[in-house]
């Protein structure tokens, strides 16, 4: 009879969890298209739950118009200001895409449009090399700006795929917000890991996602606002698309912004424009670089930090795999690794420590 009951449970557990697993690959395939929409929805609500609260306590406890508040504060606040820019900027990298390649076709035979000082070693090997230089950075500025067109193209062109995840990500929040215990831990639930590694990896979600949202795109938005500014004062066209790019960069610690607002200097200072170079690089140096230092203590206080070269890679990664979401949803994979790695450490380690000192005890116990 034991026998016979245990092979029921067996073939019981067996057929739930065969039917559990088909239908939600059933499931998730049905709503794989809105899964990044899904996530970033439980993301954002998250952490506007604090405002919501604020809300709700304001208008009496009515779930209802506190929801519709919040999202109307977020959509003007972040929503619209953002696709804005990035409007402007595709535009704007458009026209540049147009007229670089017919630049690019004129330096082929055209000569240097400056003059390299005598003392320079090899003056003249580099000034012979001068137009396939310039027609080398002229097609690498042509690829980056049709990269950011074809990037941006969903928001600019109403993709109905934009606008599809667009309307999920907000009708979600409509009930994510509603919710007293935030989605994220609601699926913890189902990992079947223990409480405090549940708890753990929601904080570390949460604790990244503010990091990212806050300290990276944030403070890119305003590197790269400030960098377009002095752009556009200096006379350099396509001020708003080199400012985009300039927030792009700016994941790469240090040097990120530099690698937009150099070349921009050097562009100047070729052009005979001494003053806007000048008045440029003293701009971007002491302005546009070192916000970084003063935004990010403020934006960022607390929040858990990663490794640098973490947030790099994961950053990079996560616009190669997810787009333009990626800038938010690589670094906080990257933290999920990183603390998932840690439980399993601690759990394993913890096991392999305890048995290590009991078997020289128990080896001990047997001599004697």
């Amino acid at each position: 009879m034991p026998d016979t009951n245990n092979n029921t449970v067996r073939m019981t557990l067996l057929a739930v969890g065969l039917a559990t697993l088909a239908i939600s690959a059933v499931f998730v395939g049905m709503i794989w298209n809105f899964l990044t929409a899904l996530f970033l929805a439980a993301i954002f609500s998250a952490m506007a739950s604090p405002l919501y609260s604020k809300v709700l306590a304001k208008v009496g406890d009515r779930a209802g118009l506190a929801t519709a508040i919040t999202l109307i504060i977020l959509v003007t606040v972040v929503l619209v200001p953002t696709l804005a820019i990035i409007y402007l900027a595709a535009a704007q990298a458009n026209d540049m895409t147009q007229g670089i390649v017919a630049y690019v076709q004129g330096l082929k035979t055209a000569t240097p449009g400056f003059t390299i000082p005598e003392w320079v070693p090899f003056r003249d090997q580099i000034e012979g090399a001068g137009p396939q230089i310039a027609s080398k950075i002229g097609e690498l500025t042509g690829k980056i700006a049709g990269f950011f067109v074809s990037a941006a193209s969903a928001a600019t062109k109403g993709t109905a795929s934009f606008f599809m995840n667009l309307f999920i990500l907000i009708y979600a929040m409509v009930f994510f917000l509603q919710e007293k215990t935030t989605v994220l831990g609601q699926v913890m639930r189902y990992s079947f890991l223990p409480p405090g590694a549940q708890q753990q990896l929601v904080e570390r979600v949460m604790s990244i996602s503010r990091a990212t949202i806050k300290g990276t795109l944030v403070i890119g938005i305003v590197q790269g606002a400030l960098g377009g500014i002095g752009f556009s004062v200096a006379g350099i066209e396509g001020a708003a698309f080199w400012g985009a790019v300039m927030a792009i960069l700016s994941v790469i610690p240090g040097i990120g912004p530099a690698l937009v607002w150099v070349p921009g200097v050097i562009y100047l200072f070729a052009n005979g424009e001494t003053t806007s170079a000048v008045g440029l690089t003293l701009w971007c140096a002491l302005v546009v670089s070192t916000i970084d230092n003063v935004l990010r203590p403020t934006l960022v206080g607390r929040d858990t930090a990663m490794p640098d070269l973490m947030i790099l890679v994961s950053t990079l990664g996560g616009l190669a795999l997810f787009g333009a979401v990626g800038l938010i949803i690589g670094p906080v994979v990257a933290g999920l690794f990183i603390t998932i790695w840690e439980i399993f450490r601690e759990t394993f380690g913890g096991i392999v420590t305890d048995e290590s000192e009991e078997d020289p005890g128990g080896a001990d116990a047997e001599q004697e």
